[in-house]
């Protein structure tokens, strides 16, 4: 008989291999030295499947009295309780004292529970396991052990190893919701987990087809197209988020490495996938800092957010699908769209930007709806391509301005607000997205390595723009437009985008404040700036009764006051914030479009800021 002890840094367990111990070794008849104590809820205990044994701590924990042994272990050392329970451990059962002596000790000192695996092993070959969890509890240690038969086929020592190295992975990916393939001679072998993800058991035919591929959504196909193109011996691995929908009807994001091995003539000889259900992991279902901005823009049927325009890798907001009319599930993305451009100079800028040519694209062009020249919108398109990593990436907006263009026709013909209608043309649109442009560009530089925090960033102004397009399309006053209704609006906005977050949006806003948009759009840019800073920075996560809190009134008929704060942490230092904060610079450029002031305020708790601004621009300035 001989004990051999490893612990195991993956399972973070401790494992003992006991060979040639036979059953009349695993206890001996030796003097009762007291009469085991009542333990509460014994009737219970009896009830449980696994052994409970308990044992009193001795002599400074270097021995112990056994005070109840489970039935497994009575059975398997054929003796009687009443021959063990009430003895010292050491004397009745030096075998298992010998094993459990030093992990006692451990949990004596610790209080923490412990766990082993105990294989018993005759010759070669296994012949118990027992699995056991070791707990401490008002002074005594009990030991709970589940006992398993299942090696009693005489599996060798090898064999069972396989075979445990084999239970333990699928173990691993159904804890950590993950599953594989491998594909060789055109088919698939799964792994258990992978029906774990997609929610069914094995069927026939698994073996020749792509089960998980098959359950892609529409709206993802063509990252898995993109996939079957790209896949070569100069690009053989692949990282995306896709989502499936299971039978039952579950959508379910899955983050996926695909890698491929070629032969020397470049021919596929195999490749191997691994999956992980992020599901859980996503906030309101999305994993990808993309989602977040892509969410923002689907209500808005006249504005897109383009994602990648210029590969295959692309995602669209819903707004593009309503611009072309096209069905998502239905569109393919390809150079054909080009040829319902009616511009020919807009055509050849766009593939000088394909090409490589130029890095920026800003125009405006007539589009033909499923080539139709009796049905045309005008669309304002802006992409820029830009680096990150090792890669080249890009993004853009598309606009359909038909609307807006008829209104200008309309204002031009009845020569109303015409100055009105020329600053709406050239600022409404354009500026406030070569604006946005600008932020992007600074803060790609200031924060190259965190793009979610870019994202983020970007989320915000996005939605609080998307809100002004959206409001102003149906009317012709520029001039005199309601400030309360659009903070409302915009707090509503925000509360729904940060609703995890759990802060409340309060405004208190003066009624008669009516401004122009070119003041309202540099407004809503600040407040979107310094809600971004107080969300990131002021609320630690457990803090309860967030709030951020607004107040805009008139100090006269010409200049208005906007009061933010919030109930935060505080600033800490303003010097920092100042001299060192890209969204402090940020909120100073657009103050100065505004020709305002802003300062920050003292207080004993949070963070507060005043802007003073007038509430008309001088004309002979514009």
């Amino acid at each position: 008989m001989h004990i051999e002890r490893e612990y195991k840094e993956l399972e973070q367990i401790e494992e003992v291999r006991a060979y040639n111990v036979g059953n009349t070794e695993l206890f001996k008849k030796v003097p009762k030295v007291q009469e085991p104590e009542m333990i509460p809820l014994i009737n219970i205990i009896r009830c449980v499947q696994s052994d409970v044994n308990m044992f009193i701590p001795i002599d400074d924990g270097e021995d112990y009295i056994v005070n109840r042994i489970g039935l497994n272990i009575l059975q398997r050392g054929h003796i009687k309780k009443e021959d063990a329970e009430g003895c010292k451990f050491s004397q009745c059962s030096p075998f298992f004292y010998e094993i459990f002596k030093e992990p006692f000790k451990e949990v004596l000192k610790t209080k923490e529970t412990k766990t082993m695996r105990i294989y018993n092993y005759i010759s070669d070959k296994i012949k118990t396991l027992t699995n056991i969890r070791i707990l401490y509890d008002e002074g005594n240690i009990f030991v709970i052990s589940d006992y398993t038969d299942r090696f009693e086929d005489g599996k060798s020592l090898e064999e069972q190893k396989e075979e445990d190295n084999a239970n333990k992975s699928n173990l691993i990916e159904y804890f950590s919701q993950t599953g594989s393939y491998y594909k060789t001679n055109n088919e698939y072998a799964w792994t258990p987990g992978i029906y774990n993800i997609i929610d069914r058991t094995r069927e026939y035919g698994d073996a020749y087809y792509n089960i998980i591929f098959d359950l892609v959504i529409p709206e993802d196909k063509p990252l898995v197209k993109e996939l079957v193109d790209t896949m070569s011996p100069k690009t053989d691995t692949y990282e995306n988020i896709i989502r499936i929908k299971t039978r039952d009807g579950n959508i379910k994001y899955l983050d996926t490495y695909l890698y491929s091995k070629f032969d020397a003539d470049g021919n596929e000889i195999g490749h191997y996938g691994l999956f992980k259900d992020v599901t859980l992991d996503s906030y309101k279902h999305m994993t990808r800092p993309v989602d977040f901005m892509l969410n923002g823009f689907n209500q808005n049927s006249r504005l897109s957010l383009l994602v990648e325009p210029l590969s295959k890798r692309y995602e669209f907001s819903q707004g593009f699908y309503d611009i072309i009319e096209v069905n998502s599930n239905e569109y393919i993305h390809n150079k054909s769209i080009l040829d319902n451009i009616v511009e020919d100079s807009v055509k050849e800028e766009i593939n000088k930007l394909v090409n490589g040519e130029i890095d920026e694209i800003n125009t405006i062009f007539t589009y033909k709806v499923h080539g139709n020249a009796d049905n045309t919108k005008v669309c304002e398109l802006f992409i820029e391509k830009f680096s990150y990593g090792n890669n080249i990436h890009s993004i853009g907006f598309l606009t359909d301005i038909t609307d807006m263009r008829k209104k200008q026709q309309e204002l031009i013909e009845s020569n109303a607000n015409k100055n009105i209608l020329i600053k709406e043309v050239h600022h409404r649109v354009k500026n406030n997205l070569q604006v946005l442009n600008s932020f992007l560009n600074l803060e790609r530089r200031a924060y190259g390595s965190n793009p979610n925090l870019i994202l983020d960033n970007m989320q915000a102004r996005l939605s609080s723009l998307a809100l002004l397009h959206e409001k102003t399309y149906n009317t012709t006053d520029f001039v005199n437009i309601n400030l309360k209704d659009y903070i409302e609006d915009q707090d509503e906005t925000l509360q729904m985008l940060f609703n995890a977050k759990n802060i409340n949006f309060k405004s208190e806003i003066d009624e008669d404040i009516h401004l122009s948009i070119e003041i309202i759009t540099p407004l809503l840019l600040i407040v979107d700036e310094l809600t971004m800073n107080a969300i990131k920075h002021a609320f630690p996560d457990d803090m309860e009764n967030k709030t951020i809190y607004k107040k805009i009134k008139f100090i006269d008929e010409n200049t208005c006051e906007l009061i933010l704060k919030d109930n935060g942490v505080g600033l800490g230092s303003p010097e920092k914030l100042i001299n060192h904060n890209l969204g402090w610079e940020i909120v100073n450029s657009l103050t100065r479009q505004l020709d305002g002031k802003i300062e920050i305020l003292e207080s004993e708790t949070g963070t507060g800021f005043k802007l003073v601004f007038p509430t008309t621009f001088n004309e002979e300035g514009d």
